[in-house]
C-alpha cells in the first residue's frame, strides 16, 4: 500500500515510519521543511527507497498541490499543545479541514487519527479540540475514519514519561495541586504502535472510534509513586488545593523539562479523568493484552539505558521557541555579526576528537565551567525559555533537528567533520555555535570552534558585550577540553591510584 504519514517528524511519527516500511508499505512523509526530516536510525538503509518526502503545510492549502494523490491510507498525527486557546482551537480545525480537502481528491479508503480520551464532562480546550478534529476528519467523502483515543502514553522520550520522571528524580518531597487526584489509564508506546498498525486497512475499524488504554486505572499521584518504586526512590507527596491552574503550570514548567505553553496545556487537560469507556473498547475487534504501567516504565528505562531512544517529545518545534523556518539559518551570516573563533591544532586521532564533539551537552556537559552553562539555563527558564533540562535524545548520536539542551542541531555531518547548532534560548538576537575539524597547511588537523551572534538592536549589542568577559574563560577552555577529554573507564574510576 501507499501510505501518507503526516506528523512524520513527531514523537509518534518517527516510531511508526519504520514499522510501516518493515511491513512492505510505501510511505509518503508530509513535512513542512524537508531539511528538518531525517530517516530514523532504526530504518535499514535497504528500505530507504520506500520512503518519499513531500513538502507541505496543512495551514497553507496551496502548498499541498505537489503532494502525491495516489495514496491508499493516511495517518493524521498532527497535534499541537501550544498557543492561545482560541487560535489553537481554530488552527487545529483549519488544518484538519485543509487535509480533508486534499484527501477528497485521492482514492484513499481510510484515514487514521490518534486522539485523546474525552469521556469526562467540562472538557479542557485541548480535549475539545481533539473531538472537533475528529468531526472534521469524519467528513471525508470516501476515506473512512478510524480514531484511536489514548490517555497518557508511557515510553522513552514521551512528554508524559519525561515529566513524571523529572518530578520523581528531582523532588524527594512534592507539594502538588489537586489534579494529582485525577484518574487516567496509561498505555505503553509499544501498545500504541501495535494498535496504529493493527487498524491499518482493517474494514472492521472503518468508521469507528476506539478508546485504548493499559490495564491500570491510576491517579497521577499513583503514577508518580509507581515510578519512584520502579527506581527504588522514597518520595513524599502533599496535595494542596491552593495552586491555581496558572501557578500549577509555572510549578510544572520550573521543575521539569517542559515548556510553559506545554505545561499550561497539560495542566488544563489534567483536570479531566481520561478513562476508557467499555462501550468504545477495541478488544472485541482487535484482541491484545497491553502492558501494565510498571512494565511500560521498565521498558522505557531499558531503552534509555541501552541508548535506544528513537524519538523524543522535544524533537517537535513546539518544545521550544524556535521559528518554523529555522533551517534557513543553516548558513551563518557574514554581515552585522559578532564572532568568537578558537582554532587549536591537535595530534589525537580525528575520530576521538569528533566523538567528543558529538557528545557535547546533556549528561556530558559543555567541557568547561558547566556551572555557568547551568546558570545560563536557569536564567533562560526564568524568562520563559527552554533551559538546559531537555538534554539530548542520545548521548552519542546527533541528527539535524535534534534538540541539544537550549540549542537545535542544524547540521550533524560526521563525514565532513562539522556540527552546527542554532540557539533556541531567549536572546535579543540570533546565535550559532559551530565545530569543524579542518586540515592545516603544514599538515595535521585543528579543531575550529566558532561562536557567531547577530544582535537585534541596541539590546542585542549590550547583551554581547555583557557576556564577552565570560567568552575568554568558556570558549578557550571548551576547545582545549574537547581535544584533551578522555573518558575514564569504569574500572579505573573505581581505582583512583590507576588514574593518571
Amino acid at each position: 500500500m501507499k501510505i501518507l504519514l503526516t506528523g512524520a517528524t513527531g514523537y509518534i511519527g518517527q516510531r511508526l515510519l519504520p514499522l510501516l516500511v518493515a511491513d512492505g508499505h510505501e510511505v509518503v512523509c508530509l513535512v513542512r521543511d524537508p531539511r528538518r526530516f531525517s530517516l530514523p536510525d532504526t530504518l535499514p538503509e535497504a528500505e530507504h527507497s520506500r520512503v518519499m518526502v513531500a513538502k507541505g503545510d496543512l495551514l497553507r492549502p496551496k502548498s499541498l498541490a505537489a503532494v502525491p494523490t495516489d495514496i491508499d491510507v493516511a495517518y493524521y498525527l498532527v497535534h499541537s499543545m501550544s498557543g492561545g486557546s482560541e487560535d489553537f482551537f481554530q488552527q487545529e480545525q483549519q488544518s484538519a479541514h485543509n487535509f480533508i480537502q486534499y484527501l477528497n481528491i485521492t482514492p484513499a479508503r481510510q484515514v487514521i487519527y490518534l486522539s485523546g480520551i474525552a469521556n469526562d464532562h467540562d472538557l479542557s480546550v485541548h480535549l475539545r479540540s481533539r473531538r472537533a478534529v475528529e468531526n472534521v476528519l469524519g467528513q471525508a467523502r470516501t476515506a473512512k475514519l478510524t480514531v484511536l483515543r489514548a490517555s497518557i502514553i508511557i515510553g522513552s522520550g514521551s512528554a508524559s514519561f519525561e515529566i513524571i520522571r523529572d518530578l520523581v528524580e528531582k523532588l524527594p518531597v512534592m507539594v502538588t495541586p489537586r489534579w494529582l487526584n485525577s484518574r487516567c489509564q496509561p498505555i505503553g508506546i509499544r501498545d500504541i504502535m501495535f494498535y496504529l498498525t493493527a487498524v491499518l486497512d482493517n474494514p472492521a475499524c472503518f468508521g469507528r472510534a476506539f478508546d485504548v488504554g493499559g490495564p491500570d486505572v491510576l491517579t497521577y499521584r499513583e503514577m508518580l509513586l509507581g515510578l519512584a518504586a520502579e527506581r527504588g526512590y522514597k518520595r513524599w507527596i502533599v496535595t494542596v488545593p491552593v495552586l491555581t491552574p496558572r501557578l500549577s503550570s509555572w510549578w510544572l514548567y520550573l521543575v521539569t523539562s517542559t515548556t510553559f505553553s506545554l505545561a499550561q496545556s497539560l495542566v488544563e487537560s489534567l483536570k479531566n479523568d481520561t478513562i476508557c469507556d467499555p462501550k468504545n473498547s477495541i478488544s472485541a475487534v482487535i484482541p491484545h493484552e497491553c502492558m501494565n504501567y510498571r512494565a511500560a516504565l521498565a521498558l522505557a528505562f531499558q531503552r534509555i539505558e541501552q541508548n535506544e531512544v528513537v524519538s523524543s517529545w522535544s524533537d517537535a518545534l513546539s518544545s521550544g521557541t524556535m521559528r518554523q523556518n529555522y533551517m534557513d539559518a543553516i548558513q551563518i551570516p557574514k554581515n552585522g555579526m559578532f564572532f568568537d573563533r578558537q582554532l587549536m591544532p591537535f595530534t589525537r586521532p580525528v575520530v576521538e576528537v569528533l566523538d567528543n564533539v558529538w557528545r557535547i551537552g546533556g549528561d556530558r556537559g559543555w567541557y568547561k565551567t558547566d556551572w555557568l552553562w547551568r546558570l545560563r539555563g536557569l536564567l533562560d527558564k526564568a524568562v520563559g525559555g527552554v533551559g538546559l533540562r531537555r538534554g539530548r535524545r542520545s548521548p552519542s548520536r546527533l541528527r539535524a533537528g535534534d534538540p541539544l539542551d537550549f540549542w537545535r542541531v542544524l547540521v550533524a555531518d560526521k563525514a565532513s567533520c562539522r556540527l552546527l547548532l542554532y540557539a533556541e534560548m531567549k536572546l535579543p538576537g540570533e546565535a550559532w555555535l559551530q565545530f569543524r575539524i579542518v586540515d592545516q597547511e603544514g599538515g595535521g588537523h585543528a579543531l575550529e570552534q566558532l561562536a557567531a551572534y547577530r544582535p537585534r538592536g541596541l539590546a542585542g549589542r549590550l547583551y554581547w558585550y555583557s557576556v564577552l568577559p565570560f567568552h575568554g574563560i568558556i570558549f578557550k577552555g571548551m576547545v582545549k577540553n574537547l581535544i584533551r577529554y578522555r573518558e575514564v573507564p569504569v574500572e579505573a574510576a573505581r581505582q583512583p591510584e590507576l588514574t593518571p
